[in-house]
């Protein structure tokens, strides 16, 4: 357990002090910064509607779920049991580029949120046709900007940001499994038989 705590540190001492440049310093500010995403997730939801009419609200309301439940493990559940001090708090010689409540770091909810989103996309978009395909990439990476971004910022070791991107991809994977199941055992049935007696 030392030794990855060692690895830990050292890996986030690697990106938040070695892999540092001035022009990077404002996009991971802005990566990293909620509020400042919301266009993005605007644009996001658009497209969704877009390509899938009436049934992407559908997946943007799984995507909701999912980010929630993620958002709930990961800071509802693991950071109140793990108790672990975030490496702004815990370590000497941190880039801090952003202000931070002395809240716990493990597991990171940023991450977790923005791969559950990610996860979701990728369930419903990644077959689709090339504008879709380019979608499903572009969510993709921006989720990992954003991971990225939290250790960049020195806020997060890279351990809190693996755990929190297992949490969402497992959450979107649960709601997806939850949400088709209902459909198959529930939903589905309901529509067989209205259709039948038409």
């Amino acid at each position: 357990m030392v030794l990855i705590e060692q690895a830990d540190e050292w890996l986030f001492r690697l990106v938040n002090l070695s892999m540092v440049h001035p022009a990077a310093d404002d996009l991971m500010v802005f990566l990293t910064n909620g509020t400042l995403s919301a266009p993005i997730v605007f644009l996001l939801a658009c497209f969704i509607v877009i390509r899938r009419g009436k049934s992407g609200l559908l997946v943007i309301l799984l995507a909701v779920l999912a980010l929630g439940l993620a958002d709930f493990i990961a800071s509802g559940l693991l950071k109140p049991i793990v108790q672990r001090i975030r490496p702004c708090f815990a370590l000497n010689h941190v880039r801090l580029l952003v202000s931070q409540s002395h809240s716990y770091s493990f597991a990171s909810s940023h991450a977790a949120n923005s791969a559950a989103v990610a996860t979701v996309m990728w369930i419903y978009f990644h077959r689709g046709e090339l504008v879709e395909k380019i979608f499903t990439i572009t969510t993709l990476l921006y989720a990992l900007a954003i991971s990225f971004s939290r250790v960049y910022v020195g806020v997060h070791y890279p351990g809190d940001v693996l755990a929190g991107m297992l949490v969402g991809i497992s959450s979107s994977l649960f709601m997806y499994l939850l949400f088709s199941w209902g459909f198959k055992n529930f939903i589905q049935p309901r529509i067989m038989r209205h259709t039948a007696l038409d």
